[in-house]
């Protein structure tokens, strides 16, 4: 058995005893170690669940919010696609990007984009390993900088009803 299917059935295993955000984590470490191995992609793991990993606090995350080059959404699209229909994800919204699995839906965005939304600099974020699996995470500041500009975006304080400024706050803190 090579490494990402071993990873794969010790992350599985693991599930059974495991909180939401716990569950969420394993599922986007599954993914990971298919983009690391497979694309040759280090993700971002973004949102709600890359949150709670960089402050160790619970955002109650819904999904998984992952980002990857732009390329991956655009001329390498279709092999992104592909990927994530092998591991049982469908398309279920072309335009965010958005896959699904029972009750997992997946997000991608791409890294690129935090420069010039947020002016964070992608190209030095840290890389964290985790059961031989690469992503990168953004740092507090970051994240900070990320929903202090989400707040000006109209379609982002519609879709989230001020979760964002309440995670502002708790960074703050």
């Amino acid at each position: 058995m090579d490494n990402t299917a071993h990873n794969y059935y010790v992350l599985r295993e693991r599930r059974e005893t495991m909180t939401r955000e716990q569950y969420l984590y394993s599922e986007f470490l599954t993914i990971a170690a298919v983009l690391n191995d497979q694309l040759n992609v280090v993700p971002v793991l973004y949102g709600s669940l890359g949150l709670g990993k960089v402050t160790q606090l619970d955002f109650s995350p819904q999904d998984i919010d992952i980002l990857v080059p732009l390329s991956f959404l655009t001329t390498q699209w279709k092999t992104l696609q592909q990927t994530l229909e092998q591991l049982g994800y469908t398309l279920s919204d072309l335009h965010e990007h958005e896959f699904r699995k029972n009750d997992v839906t997946i997000g991608f965005a791409f890294t690129e984009d935090l420069e010039a939304f947020a002016d964070v600099d992608y190209k030095r974020l840290q890389v964290y390993e985790d059961s031989d699996i690469n992503y990168h995470l953004v740092t507090i500041e970051d994240y900070f900088k990320i929903y202090s500009k989400s707040l000006q975006d109209g379609y982002r304080r519609t879709k989230n009803n001020s979760k964002d400024l309440k995670k502002i706050e708790m960074l703050k803190t």
